[in-house]
């Protein structure tokens, strides 16, 4: 089949292109090559030199409009990322990530595909979910203005459990809200049309080719960029937040088996590895898989807007349905990441942001 792929050229991209060529398939990818993700070059990925490329903006709506021509089905990748920058950068976000997937499924209904799978994010569940002293769910749980960093109810602590799709978003951040008007334009669109469409709720997406000078992507690459410019980690809160660290190999098979499987037409489903991992465990595994043990983390016993504390996925759903079973872990996926960084240089623009956010009143 011939498959367009929107912001095919990102880190996510290149690797959903590779395992659709290994599939058989031809791939167009559409994608604006933006300086905060590519640093003002071309990337150099050479899965990029077996792709039909187009270069433009999923805004642009000619330039969609002749990206769905002949194409079977689509993965929908295009979207500013990054919760920080979203709380300040709204109109872009907003205008990207919304508008740039109305400009697309517009294209679509001229050209129908006979599925569309929409990348979504962890991000508009807020908080994961939490069980509390009873055992009861609980949904929506608030994060307390002093005394920890932790949700609490009127008993104490909530207790930190894997979080299914059934779980009512909570959208926190900009970037929360845009993703999640995504995945319901896909979702809501697609079917009237006639096209089968499937949304992927991404964890936190790592390995080789993350973006390293972009201050605002995964936590594995803003932590790989300090270290590899002698810098420490630098960690917000105190560390103890949990999350669900994703191989981005597992990610690209997920889009291959959600673009296949006939019964995941309609569903949303969960990208993880089920697993939760402290932010101050990866930062000591990558250090200590870097070669730099000496450079310890910074903790700012700060918050920004927008964060949460923990939330980790529940994979019953795609296991189920898709067939979905991560093959990668944190422990093999950080030394092989390491080897590759080793080969890389990186401009360290987290204190930038950092300031950035302060300077806004985004942090405290």
């Amino acid at each position: 089949m011939k498959i367009l792929v929107t912001g095919g050229a990102g880190f996510i991209g290149c690797h959903v292109n590779r395992a659709l060529l290994a599939e058989g398939h031809d791939v167009r990818i559409l994608d604006r090559f933006i300086e905060q993700v590519h640093g003002g070059a071309m990337p150099s990925d050479p899965v990029l030199r077996s792709v039909e490329i187009i270069n433009a903006d999923i805004r642009d709506a000619d330039a969609v409009a002749r990206a769905v021509q002949g194409v079977d089905k689509v993965v929908h990748l295009a979207a500013e990322v990054g919760v920080g920058q979203s709380m300040y950068e709204i109109d872009r976000y907003v205008s990207v990530n919304d508008s740039g997937t109305a400009v697309l499924l517009k294209a679509l209904l001229a050209h129908p595909v006979q599925r569309l799978v929409v990348a979504s994010s962890m991000s508009i569940y807020g908080e994961g979910l939490y069980q509390s002293a009873d055992g009861s769910f609980v949904e929506e749980a608030v994060r307390p203005k002093a005394n920890g960093w932790d949700p609490r109810d009127a008993n104490g602590p909530l207790t930190p459990v894997p979080t299914p799709e059934w779980k009512r978003p909570v959208l926190s951040s900009v970037y929360a809200i845009t993703k999640y008007t995504q995945e319901r334009l896909c979702m809501n669109v697609g079917p009237a049309y006639g096209m089968e469409t499937v949304a992927l709720r991404m964890f936190n997406v790592f390995g080789a080719g993350q973006a390293l000078s972009n201050p605002y992507t995964g936590v594995l690459a803003i932590f790989a960029s300090r270290l590899l410019n002698g810098q420490p980690p630098m960690i917000f809160e105190d560390g103890q937040q949990k999350r669900d660290f994703v191989h981005v190999e597992d990610v690209a098979r997920a889009f291959v088996l959600a673009l296949r499987e006939p019964r995941a037409a309609g569903g949303v489903f969960n990208i993880g590895s089920g697993v939760n991992t402290t932010v101050e465990d990866v930062a000591l595994l990558l250090a200590r898989a870097m070669g730099r043990e000496d450079i310890r983390p910074e903790f700012l016993n700060k918050a920004r807007a927008g964060d949460i504390r923990h939330c980790f996925a529940d994979l019953s759903h795609a296991r189920e349905t898709l067939g979905f079973v991560p093959r990668r872990t944190l422990e093999d996926g950080v030394p092989e990441l390491a080897e590759w960084l080793a080969r890389q240089t990186a401009t360290d623009r987290v204190l930038d942001a950092r300031k950035e956010l302060e300077a806004r009143g985004l942090v405290a």
